[in-house]
């Protein structure tokens, strides 16, 4: 892997005590097999079935009942995000072909074509949807394709994106100079679109329409840990996965000369900073103040990288390629 590393200096690590402390457990999910490798996201229908995307380019709805599977669409790529759409189908973010629609019983994927908005969409990532239609989604990154999202993250290359597809199809670029552009989500009100930014251990907001339209804020610009998707919950909760806590060594690489980073990206993947395994989802308010904060050993299901809340329970998936099932657990009140 050759990276062009940038030198960046970390902020200081916020401990997990107080807010940032456990205030439930995840090491007890109950956990829902699924065909395939790498449930990356997860979105629930009214029926409470879990539809997810697969490494092999799989879209897939699964009850987690009776742990029945269907196969819904085929993106011939990787997905990741799932949105609904105001007519009911779905939108995938799909890491190799962009944005496409899949049709809610299934079928083949129509890719959503966008005008304009700067350079092409090179890595979609996740994305949240007003009510007419308007798109908000995240460019993770130009210069690294997802197998190689490891590589942005050490060359902290600083080149995702939150970006907007108007109902016309018109794109426009909202919020640039991210670090791995990732998750998305609206406020309950629908006044601001928070965006996650995986590389800088970073939250922010976008304040959409009015005076303030378009000013952004950064919530929090030390999370304990990497964040990923984000999705609001119908009681006004914003669910944030965090995947994995923030690693020492990277840390101490980001400040330093260049070549020390561009020989450990070109180091075998077994051997690069790893933080092995661990479960850690937060539940909170638009204006960034912590809900909620589950957290595990990762003994039972790690890496999560996706998190929906749903009646009582809250559902979770892995971009791991060793996950082959969604989780559950008890949603928290």
């Amino acid at each position: 892997m050759r990276i062009d590393p940038q030198v960046w200096r970390p902020p200081s690590r916020t401990p997990r005590t107080g807010a940032w402390g456990p205030s439930g457990s995840l090491d007890d999910p109950e956990l829902v097999p699924v065909p395939g490798r790498g449930p990356e996201d997860v979105l629930v229908d009214e029926r409470g079935h879990v539809l997810t995307g697969l490494a092999d380019g799989w879209i897939v709805r699964v009850d987690p009942e009776s742990g029945h599977s269907t196969d819904l669409a085929d993106t011939g790529g990787r997905p990741l995000g799932l949105e609904w759409l105001p007519n009911g189908d779905v939108l995938v973010c799909d890491a190799e072909r962009g944005l496409l629609q899949v049709p809610r019983d299934g079928g083949t994927p129509v890719v959503v074509e966008v005008r304009g908005g700067g350079p092409p969409v090179h890595l979609a990532n996740n994305a949240a949807v007003e009510p007419d239609g308007t798109i908000w989604f995240t460019d993770s990154t130009q210069r690294h394709d997802l197998a190689d999202h490891t590589g942005d993250l050490l060359a902290h290359s600083r080149t995702g994106r939150l970006l907007r597809r108007d109902v016309d199809g018109t794109l426009d670029e909202v919020l640039v100079g991210l670090t791995f552009a990732n998750g998305v989500a609206l406020s309950p009100d629908g006044d601001a679109v928070l965006v996650a930014a995986t590389g800088d251990y970073a939250l922010h907001r976008v304040e959409v329409g009015g005076e303030r339209g378009g000013q952004a804020m950064t919530l929090h610009e030390s999370l304990p840990g990497f964040p990923d998707n984000l999705s609001t919950a119908d009681d006004g909760i914003i669910w944030m996965a965090i995947p994995a806590a923030r690693l020492r060594m990277m840390d101490l690489l980001h400040p330093r000369a260049p070549v020390l980073r561009r020989a450990v990206a070109a180091l075998p993947a077994a051997l690069r900073p790893g933080g092995g395994r661990s479960a850690m989802v937060v539940g909170l308010r638009a204006d960034g103040s912590v809900v909620h904060n589950l957290q595990g050993s990762g003994a039972a299901y790690s890496f999560i990288t996706g998190v929906r809340a749903h009646g009582d329970w809250l559902y979770l998936g892995s971009l791991r390629a060793d996950a082959t099932a969604i989780a559950r657990v008890p949603r928290p009140t």
